[in-house]
């Protein structure tokens, strides 16, 4: 692969631009709920996403381990399907309109989609994972 570079950052993984992507615009979405709904819906369904984000970014760091990486991505994967709970209740309680839930949860989808396949193979991901790759094409 000529044009394949390496990922230097969680910044730069696919899954993390998304889950930001979708915090900031469920943040935009949340200032219109209810005052009443602060500590409860509002503050739940900002926390949940962001957590998406900061799991990644944290598997991302840990990914010397691979059980530490798997854990952290699992914790990503949960706040993902939290946020499509607390998304139902926008919906239902009429804060956020069909198309805008039914866009955003599709994103959840995919997001939840690109964990699964981290957590089930996690290997690519590994840093040693590319020095023992290094290695094994290179030994005679």
């Amino acid at each position: 692969m000529s044009g394949w570079k390496p990922i230097r950052s969680h910044e730069e993984l696919e899954v993390y631009q998304l889950a930001y992507r979708m915090a900031r615009e469920i943040f935009e979405l949340s200032r219109k709920f209810l005052r009443e709904e602060l500590y409860s819906l509002t503050d739940q369904i900002r926390r949940a996403s962001r957590s998406v984000c900061s799991n990644i970014t944290e598997a991302w760091r840990k990914r010397r381990y691979e059980a530490a990486l798997v854990s952290k991505l699992n914790d990503a994967e949960t706040e993902a399907a939290e946020t499509q709970t607390w998304l139902r209740f926008s919906l239902d309680c009429r804060y956020i309109s069909k198309e805008e839930f039914t866009s955003i949860y599709e994103i959840y989808n995919l997001i939840l989609g690109k964990l699964v396949t981290m957590i089930n193979h996690p290997e690519p991901w590994l840093l040693n994972h590319h020095k023992e790759e290094k290695k094994r094409k290179s030994a005679p």
